[in-house]
């Protein structure tokens, strides 16, 4: 057994799912997050993975749903002094790394990031130092500890471009820690790079075999595929790209029926987009598919009203804290990857 297989079932013991609420119950909490939202000059910024309901309160007290990169550069942007990220560690972390004069806090400090435990810093860093003359590129969905050692952090909505600008460079790249997102890249590119073996519980989950059985099921249906999904599932695609790729692609394509290899928490902004159209995951269970996760993000799944009302409340009980001379190394991939968007506009 590697250390990635070992590392996957020592932790992967998922975490408690939030309690389950009474519709007058989501009402009081609904109502005391908005007023202790303003009390505290703060805005709710949640990842499209979270709750619907998260994701539609954040939406109505003029937060921001979005992906990992778009949460970065709306929290960056934003006047509020207090920054409440609904999403995993990883996430709050890049807010702190970006913003440390704001006060940052999660819900649910301890939600995790499958990719993040699969690469820890320590052992990342010996990988790293093993290739001396290779520039390091890592995934946002990880710690700040590996992100100081990284020359550029990428979202998989620029990975690709990041990839062939240093490749025309002539730079050696490391990639980490998600191996199905670098050998899609290496595929896409033709670029040689070397991969840390690190990969998300979620999109790992989905399987070539069911996805055909479900497109049996959908013959007219489009497929979707985030490219943290094995390689054999990227190929039956007809798009592949970021969750904010994904959700775009939704409008353009004609078919009315989309098959998602995503997360399903994608699906409330999805279907906000093209409410005429059927989402169909490629997870279904009636199409032979078990699954530990079933296209939800156990972590993610962390995030709850009643969660957030208690951060709001108890904030020095869910502030996000780093190191200071690591928030100053993990700044600067981040800040490269940030001036690269700006002149691509993406």
């Amino acid at each position: 057994m590697n250390y990635i297989e070992s590392t996957l079932r020592k932790f992967y013991s998922f975490p408690k799912k939030t309690s389950t609420l009474t519709n007058p119950e989501k009402r009081r909490y609904l109502a005391d997050i908005k007023r202790l939202l303003k009390e505290k000059d703060a805005v709710l910024i949640s990842h499209y993975y979270v709750d619907a309901e998260i994701q539609a309160l954040a939406e109505e007290t003029g937060g921001f749903v979005g992906d990992s990169l778009e949460m970065a550069k709306f929290g960056n942007l934003h006047s509020a002094s207090t920054l409440v990220i609904t999403g995993v560690r990883f996430m709050g972390e890049s807010a702190k790394i970006l913003n440390p004069e704001k006060r940052i806090l999660m819900p649910a400090l301890d939600a995790e990031c499958s990719l993040d435990l699969s690469c820890p810093a320590e052992k990342f860093t010996k990988f790293c130092d093993s290739y001396p003359d290779h520039t390091v590129v890592v995934y946002a969905n990880t710690s700040v500890g590996v992100k100081a050692r990284a020359d550029w952090v990428v979202t998989s909505s620029v990975a690709l471009e990041v990839v062939e600008y240093l490749s025309s460079k002539d730079e050696k790249i490391i990639w980490g820690p998600d191996r199905h997102l670098g050998s899609y890249i290496i595929n896409k590119t033709g670029i040689e790079m070397k991969l840390w073996q690190g990969e998300c519980i979620v999109h790992d989950e989905f399987s070539a075999d069911v996805l055909k059985k479900i497109k049996f099921l959908y013959p007219h249906a489009a497929i979707l595929v985030h490219p943290e999904a094995p390689s054999s599932v990227v190929k039956l695609a007809d798009a592949v790209g970021s969750t904010s790729q994904l959700i775009k692609i939704a409008k353009k394509l004609p078919q009315n029926q989309i098959i998602v290899a995503t997360d399903k928490g994608i699906f409330f902004k999805m279907q906000q987009l093209v409410p005429e159209k059927e989402l169909i995951s490629a997870l279904d269970m009636n199409s032979g598919a078990t699954c530990r996760t079933c296209a939800r993000c156990p972590w993610m799944a962390m995030n709850g009203l009643k969660e957030i009302k208690h951060a709001l409340c108890h904030e020095q009980r869910h502030e996000i804290f780093i190191n200071e001379e690591l928030r100053i190394k993990s700044l600067i991939p981040l800040n490269r990857m940030l001036r690269f968007v700006e002149k691509l506009d993406i």
